[in-house]
């Protein structure tokens, strides 16, 4: 089974494809994330008690790129850890501490929607509730492949009939034009419709919010 970092070096324009974003987008995004982990690195090893000496210890298999080559596989591809392992040739346990690892890492990198920014302050929170009402925010939803589940029960769960496969529905909430983020709900069973998925997510907002997307989205928050 080809590691996938490998695949995308020898075909760097179906990195998109395999990753979800651009050869160029990975480089960037591995170059930042390889600056986090070395800060992370460093605040551990002034909290260490060292008992080895430093160099020491069980060496990673993986080298840097490919663990975080396999977080964005895992993101975009969904495989079961069993399978993502297989790819990156280590065992899963290795490959979802991997991955959780890397995640965290990610989220500092990357930035955060505009109302994750602010849900830990209310006074902010509040205010740009109300500084959103005077756009027409703009709503999208896409499927996302996953694995499929083993258990029957799960694989109906997952099943959507409309891409005749196993999905997670990720929904988008953005300013006018794309220009920003608002908000994200990702991992939700595929055959979750849109607008159900848009009345849970609509709850965030002002009742007056406006919106535009499919499925007369065009419209007031609902009561």
């Amino acid at each position: 089974m080809k590691n996938p970092l490998n695949y995308i070096q020898e075909y760097p324009h179906r990195t998109k494809q395999i990753l979800g974003i651009t050869k160029r987008q990975f480089q960037e995004l591995l170059a930042q994330a390889e600056m986090q982990h070395k800060k992370l690195q460093a605040e551990r090893e002034r909290k260490k008690i060292r008992i080895n000496q430093k160099g020491g210890g069980r060496k990673p298999k993986l080298e840097i790129k490919e663990e975080v080559c396999l977080c964005l596989f895992y993101l975009r591809q969904m495989p079961t850890f069993e399978v993502l392992g297989l790819h990156f040739g280590i065992s899963k346990t290795e490959a979802n501490d991997t991955f959780h690892y890397w995640l965290e890492i990610l989220r500092k990198v990357l930035p955060s929607s505009l109302l994750e920014q602010v849900e830990k302050h209310d006074s902010d929170y509040a205010i740009a509730i109300e500084l959103l009402t005077e756009f027409q925010l703009i709503v999208d939803s896409m499927e996302q492949p996953r694995a499929r589940p083993s258990d029957n029960q799960e694989q109906k769960k997952y099943f959507s009939g409309k891409k005749r496969q196993h999905t997670f529905k990720n929904q988008f909430v953005t300013l006018p034009e794309g220009k920003d983020i608002v908000d994200v709900e990702v991992g939700e069973k595929g055959p979750t419709s849109d607008i159900n998925l848009f009345r849970g997510q609509q709850e965030k907002f002002d009742n007056n919010q406006m919106f535009e997307g499919d499925k007369a989205l065009s419209r007031r928050k609902e009561y």
